[in-house]
């Protein structure tokens, strides 16, 4: 159920649910497979009002051009009046965007339901609190 075009690509599915699209990834986010996202996202952030959840939470590493790609992707979707929700259980990357001052930039949830079902700004996980 991957598409893996690039050996180095981390696996990941897409798919529709009402009108939002929601894309898994998985494995590492980081320079060589940051690319080969880039491009998925961009195609998926092209139209207007583009609504995208980003389930992160099989992603076992990412890097600065893993936020790189996420940032991208965010200003893309709200430039065109979009919505762009992550999902994770990963109190290591809340840290990460925490530390990196990005942690109030991102819709996060912990699960796909909550993601799915909220209204823009609703449920926003605040960021962590450990160092």
């Amino acid at each position: 159920m991957c598409e893996n075009i690039l050996e180095s690509a981390p696996c990941h599915t897409k798919r529709l649910d009402a009108d939002v699209t929601v894309m898994e990834l998985r494995g590492e986010i980081d320079i060589r497979t940051a690319p080969f996202l880039a491009a998925r996202l961009d195609g998926l952030t092209a139209g207007p009002h583009p609504d995208l959840v980003l389930d992160l939470r099989s992603v076992s590493f990412i890097d600065c051009s893993g936020l790189r790609l996420l940032c991208r992707a965010r200003n893309r979707t709200l430039a065109r009046g979009g919505r762009l929700r992550l999902v994770t259980g990963s109190s290591h990357f809340l840290r990460i965007l925490k530390h990196t001052g990005l942690a109030g930039l991102f819709e996060v949830h912990p699960r796909l339901p909550e993601a799915l079902r909220t209204t823009p700004g609703e449920n926003i996980r605040p960021p962590a609190t450990t160092s």
